[in-house]
């Protein structure tokens, strides 16, 4: 049985999964933003199985990297990494938010703390092959303007996100072949089209699936061998947008990801 972090567990696709992985036998490794939810959640958990909580709050960097200095502290045997956790488009017509570091708030929490996180932890992760990362991407999808990576012109919240989710998609390719002969495997999955989340309703659109039906991508790829480097629509392989196969986006990716960081 496997060791499990899963980001943004305390509610929809996150808390669902967690609970099937803790079923298994799995020991989950719970995120949560707020301390009471993550708490209760644990709890609960617990009556299935074995499961620790971890408390951050994604739109702080900082508090990503504590995050994982904590986890590889504490649990030195982790060998799976889902990056669920995210933020929507926000309600419609909504303005531009910044993240507590002062960056686009959908770029922030849905790609460079995944980003952060994944590269705290890879050390553990690589000393436990066969290790994974599932990187809980989406099938919106819209390649970043380098000349505005934060989307300060022209803001619109869905593109935002759209953007944010190409990035972690590009992002996955180029980690992916980083890893490669590492014991690591890194992909990316579209669950499912418009669950029944709070991320979805917010939006206000009328959820097409339940996330029941967004699981089992996500559970394949954490607990079985399907390869690296794949973008995966539920537990099909399928192809994300085709400028993030695109080795020249990827490297003005990876060169604007570290400016961001770096700030």
């Amino acid at each position: 049985m496997s060791t499990i972090l899963i980001t943004g567990a305390t509610s929809g696709l996150g808390r669902y999964v967690a609970f099937e992985l803790v079923r298994s036998g799995h020991v989950v490794l719970a995120h949560g933003r707020d301390r009471q939810r993550t708490e209760r959640l644990v709890a609960e958990l617990r009556t299935e199985g074995e499961a620790e909580g971890f408390v951050a709050d994604l739109a702080r960097l900082a508090e990503v990297r504590e995050l994982g200095a904590r986890v590889a502290g504490t649990y030195p045997g982790l060998d799976v990494l889902i990056n669920n956790a995210g933020v929507g488009g926000g309600t419609p017509g909504s303005r531009r938010e910044l993240s507590s570091d002062g960056h686009e708030l959908r770029l922030a929490v849905n790609y460079l703390a995944p980003v952060v996180l994944t590269r705290s932890l890879l050390p553990v992760l690589r000393a436990n092959p066969p290790a994974r990362i599932v990187n809980v991407g989406s099938a919106g999808q819209e390649p970043l303007d380098f000349g505005d990576p934060e989307l300060a012109r022209g803001y619109d919240g869905v593109s935002a996100y759209c953007r944010s989710k190409f990035a972690l998609a590009a992002h996955t390719f180029t980690l992916a072949a980083e890893l490669a002969d590492t014991g690591v495997s890194v992909n990316v999955v579209h669950p499912a089209t418009y669950m029944d989340t709070a991320m979805v309703r917010e939006g206000g659109i009328a959820p097409w699936n339940s996330v029941a039906d967004g699981a089992p991508g996500v559970l394949a790829l954490a607990t079985q061998e399907r390869g690296s480097g794949g973008y995966f629509d539920g537990t099909r392989r399928a192809r994300a947008h085709e400028e993030a196969y695109d080795p020249e986006v990827r490297r003005r990716l990876a060169a604007v990801t570290e400016q961001l960081l770096a700030m």
